[in-house]
């Protein structure tokens, strides 16, 4: 239990764990920045917390933490439950939350963006904290359409008369080209990649960029020998494949194998396939998933097939045989494979179901 001394000391730890996350930041300007927006939201969020009957501390929490993972990796897909996946071992191993606590903090972080619906008292906390931060930070600010309600509202229950401009919404491009391959994309440049002989050392940039989405201190030493799924992962993300770290409720993250044949096989994506099943045979930019090809463990081991024919397919991997490097090389098409993955290429992320993060 949650003693009320230990309590008084949550918000000080976790505004040092934030100062240490900001002095990684290199450029001076982004660092003030992150800060003020980081310390603007927390502020609001312990306000409107205590006008609403809510625990001011526990909203100041979370909306320090609320974009943790975008200024800690400079990467600003997926906000929400990039942020929430990153602190989420951080409020756990701090010892000082209860898990109905820690779960209020990260659904909290989760939702952040999410203005399609209403959620819990905390969600919505941090999603008016974070438009009136952006609001008072500069009164000239362009509001996105989506946020001018909210804006409007809590300036309302804050009896605030605030006048705001609306950004205008300019209609972009963004369906696919009836020509793009995405997979043909992906396998184009994890050929390149694995071709280049990375080694997995934090002294290679190229091991350095494809560890750059996992923002633990330690992610050197923990992919060490074991990056075949980070590779991949990076491999997507370049070819317009973008997933956050972690599929939200999924066991693993990403840089790990099981992740992918876990989301692979949710009835949202059904990505997964066996050789010859229903007529299915590997083709240039499908993920391949070895079963015991190195272990004594299933799903052991992922690469991505170049190409392939009867026999067996070239394959482009980083970590070749847990051997800590990237190559290209050709692998039997029925040894040790346990399936396949085709990801559609007009998939894009979307997450619609209850996010339970314990």
């Amino acid at each position: 239990m949650i003693g009320e001394r230990t309590t008084n000391k949550r918000l000080e730890s976790i505004k040092v764990i934030v100062h240490e996350m900001l002095l990684s930041i290199d450029c001076m300007v982004n660092r003030q920045e992150a800060a003020v927006h980081l310390y603007g939201v927390s502020t609001f969020a312990s306000m409107l917390a205590m006008k609403r009957g809510q625990n001011p501390e526990l909203a100041a929490i979370a909306g320090m933490l609320h974009d943790y993972y975008v200024f800690k990796t400079g990467i600003n897909e997926f906000p929400g439950p990039n942020s929430a996946e990153a602190v989420r071992p951080i409020i756990r191993d701090i010892g000082m939350f209860t898990e109905e606590e820690q779960r209020t903090v990260l659904r909290s972080i989760f939702y952040q963006g999410d203005g399609s619906r209403s959620h819990g008292p905390y969600e919505e906390i941090v999603k008016d904290a974070n438009v009136l931060q952006l609001y008072f930070q500069n009164t000239s600010y362009r509001i996105p359409g989506i946020d001018v309600n909210r804006l409007r509202n809590v300036l309302g229950e804050l009896e605030i008369v605030g006048e705001f401009k609306e950004e205008i919404n300019i209609e972009k491009e963004t369906k696919l080209q009836l020509n793009e391959d995405k997979r043909r994309k992906l396998a184009d440049i994890a050929e390149v990649l694995a071709g280049q002989d990375i080694i997995g050392v934090p002294g290679d940039e190229r091991f350095r960029e494809i560890c750059k989405y996992w923002p633990d201190a330690s992610i050197y030493k923990v992919l060490k020998n074991s990056w075949c799924a980070a590779f991949v992962y990076h491999s997507c993300r370049q070819a317009g494949f973008l997933l956050p770290i972690r599929y939200p409720n999924g066991i693993h993250r990403f840089a790990g194998v099981g992740a992918w044949l876990e989301w692979a096989q949710l009835p949202e994506t059904g990505f997964f396939h066996h050789d010859e099943q229903n007529g299915f045979t590997p083709q240039r930019g499908d993920i391949v998933i070895y079963d015991k090809l190195l272990s004594d463990h299933s799903h052991d081991h992922i690469g991505i097939v170049l190409s392939g024919n009867e026999k067996e397919i070239l394959v482009a991997e980083g970590n070749r045989d847990n051997k800590n490097y990237s190559s290209i090389f050709h692998r039997e098409r029925r040894h040790r494979i346990l399936g396949y993955i085709r990801i559609d290429n007009s998939y894009q992320y979307h997450f619609s179901g209850d996010y339970n993060p314990l």
